[in-house]
């Protein structure tokens, strides 16, 4: 075993034991652990990283039948230590005991040095049994696709027939998308750019200007990245123009805007706009839209305020077209975010729709006579979603919705209820999303 190898697995275990302990986030904790680190082990330590957390809840399934005493009792790095092992042993690009050396000697050497006989213990006992253990992992869909029991439990209640196919989308990477900038070239184009670059990559026909690339890669390898030619953004995400219906002239609000994508997407399919606001209650977050505008060299109006309380912002005129990409409990992209199975709880999700209807409401209240209000999640719940906006129309008079039959464009992604459409995490290589369009008589 290498240093390298070694450092890189406990800037792994680390970043996954600081996720467990203190909730934050996988991308924050990489950050963090990367800061110091030597440039050349970053992939590993990602690669590393992901594969524990996404795998996280499997790993602690199959402990709680090699331990004697609860998972939930270890050290938090210990946890994470056997969860990075127990990912290489699924990986298996690495040979088994060096995987088992490796945990062994990464334990001495980090602050778990007096775990290392019970992870030497534990992970040959695995490998002893790893054939009986897999199996009855298998059997049960929660453990099968590494999800807590309340997710597992609530994907089955609002998906009786898909709930194992939502699990399941939760194992895979999710693709990267592009969006190219409809201002500065076409699609055709910029894969030319892409493929003179030696980058495999292909256009999705149903949804105008974007393209999946075959592998991942730096944003910094993309060809005019930084003159504003292409954003990264995923195809679901990329599917909000539908609905907005965007035209000349229009006024257009979004809110809760950051970190901005949908924003310049508006800018982009739509120049004549009269006007683009993008509100965001997070100053620090409204950084990144006022980045992503100027790199694109857009247009629009970056005000930091509350979207559910417009009066200490919004100069009264009303908009034409509103997005409200509301925040939401994000289980539409936990292929690109794992760490969301190990930081949210039915108890967070649950508070989520008295925000989402308060954020909709205000929103109501800002749009113009005969204008259209796009309610998106990135979520796949019917509490935050078709429930939600019944709710909303049966309590609004002069709202309705408007079905995706007249979303001009519309990919038919998606399942259809009584009010939008719900794009499932995985079809045609999207995240998960909701659109609803609701017109105001």
């Amino acid at each position: 075993m290498t240093t390298s190898a070694a450092s890189a697995r406990s800037l792994a275990a680390y970043a996954v034991a600081r996720i467990l302990r203190e909730g934050v986030t996988l991308d924050a904790a990489l950050k963090d652990a990367l800061v110091a680190a030597n440039p050349k082990l970053a992939p590993s330590v990602r690669s590393l990283s992901y594969g524990a957390v996404r795998g996280y809840y499997r790993h602690e399934a199959v402990l709680g039948a090699l331990l004697s005493t609860p998972v939930r009792s270890l050290d938090f790095l210990v946890r994470a230590l056997l969860s990075v092992a127990l990912y290489e042993l699924e990986d298996e690009r690495t040979p088994e005991y060096a995987v088992v050396d490796a945990a062994v000697q990464t334990a001495k050497a980090t602050d778990a040095v007096r775990a290392a006989g019970l992870i030497n213990a534990v992970l040959r006992r695995y490998l002893r049994e790893r054939k009986t253990l897999d199996a009855d992992i298998a059997r049960n869909p929660a453990t099968r696709h590494a999800s807590p029991v309340w997710l597992a439990d609530r994907f089955r209640a609002d998906w009786p027939v898909r709930w194992t196919q939502l699990l399941a989308a939760g194992d895979a990477q999710a693709p990267m998308w592009l969006r190219v900038n409809s201002q500065r070239a076409t699609t055709e184009e910029y894969l030319e750019k892409l493929r003179e670059a030696r980058i495999g990559a292909r256009a999705e026909a149903r949804v105008p200007y974007a393209i999946a690339l075959d592998s991942p890669c730096d944003v910094s390898a993309l060809p005019g990245f930084a003159e504003g030619l292409v954003s990264v953004q995923d195809l679901g995400a990329q599917c909000v123009a539908f609905p907005l219906g965007l035209a000349a002239g229009q006024r257009v609000l979004d809110a809760c805007a950051a970190p901005g994508g949908k924003t310049a997407l508006i800018a982009e399919r739509q120049p004549d706009l009269s006007r683009v606001v993008a509100v965001d209650v997070d100053p620090q977050r409204l950084v990144r839209v006022q980045e992503n505008l100027k790199r694109g060299d857009l247009r629009a109006d970056v005000i930091s305020g509350d979207a559910g309380a417009p009066g200490a912002w919004w100069d009264g005129v009303p908009f034409d077209r509103i997005l409200l990409d509301a925040p939401c409990s994000a289980l539409g992209i936990i292929r690109r975010h794992p760490d969301i199975r190990l930081r949210k709880s039915p108890s967070d999700i649950d508070k989520l729709p008295q925000l989402q209807t308060r954020l909709l409401n205000s929103a109501w209240s800002m749009l113009a006579s005969g204008g259209r209000l796009v309610y998106a999640t990135c979520t796949v719940t019917r509490s935050e979603n078709r429930d939600l906006v019944g709710a909303f129309l049966s309590n609004t008079p002069g709202a309705a919705s408007l079905s995706a039959e007249h979303w001009e464009g519309w990919p038919n992604f998606g399942e259809a209820d009584e009010y939008g459409r719900q794009i499932f995490p995985g079809e045609a290589g999207a995240d998960g999303f909701y659109y609803a369009a609701l017109t105001k008589q």
